[in-house]
């Protein structure tokens, strides 16, 4: 038997303000008062963006690191790379694009220098942002790299090609998702 129709739509109404909290929770983000113990402050960068524009930053710091993006003004977005120093909205490995606080984990096993890059919404002239980096001690460390054939113990050298394209697959297939999702 079917349920009446207006407490069909009352159950919608109620689903609806649900997901809009957890939503309105999630776009919070970490306060202050809720970095875990674990995470060393590394550094407090403060800037300012144009609509439509981006700031670049380069990560170098080893291990598993947090970047944590708090737009003070406007609606400044993260987006994140390991395999180029200049991340958009078309290239990035990472992203946090929210219209508050943003915050992306990267894995100690990104090959620094990490790209990071600060998006100016355009639905704001100017957007100011503080960005805190943390040092993630309870992240696993970066396991030691062994030499592929054709590459120096150093790592230097180009890499194996079969990793390239599988990277470049699973990155293609990441973003589709993300953008029927969002």
């Amino acid at each position: 038997m079917a349920a009446p129709r207006g407490t069909a739509a009352s159950w919608r109404r109620a689903l609806l303000a649900l997901l809009a909290s957890q939503a309105v929770t999630l776009a919070l983000g970490l306060a202050d008062d809720d970095v875990p113990e674990q995470w060393l402050l590394l550094h407090v960068v403060q800037g300012q963006i144009g609509a439509g524009n981006y700031s670049y930053l380069r990560l170098n710091h080893e291990g598993g690191v947090v970047l944590s993006v708090h737009s003070l003004r406007g609606d400044a977005d993260l987006y994140v790379s390991g395999s180029t120093l200049r991340p958009s909205f078309d290239d990035y490995e990472l992203q946090s694009a929210t219209c508050g606080r943003d915050v992306v984990a990267v894995p100690a096993h990104f090959r620094r220098p990490v790209g990071v890059g600060i998006y100016g919404h355009p639905s704001h002239d100017t957007s100011d942002f503080e960005m805190k980096v943390y040092l993630d001690r309870t992240a696993e460390p970066r396991p030691p790299r062994q030499a592929a054939p054709g590459e120096n113990a150093d790592g230097s050298g180009p890499a194996p090609e079969e990793e390239s394209v599988l990277w470049t697959v699973l990155i293609s297939i990441l973003k589709l998702v993300l953008e029927i999702l969002f």
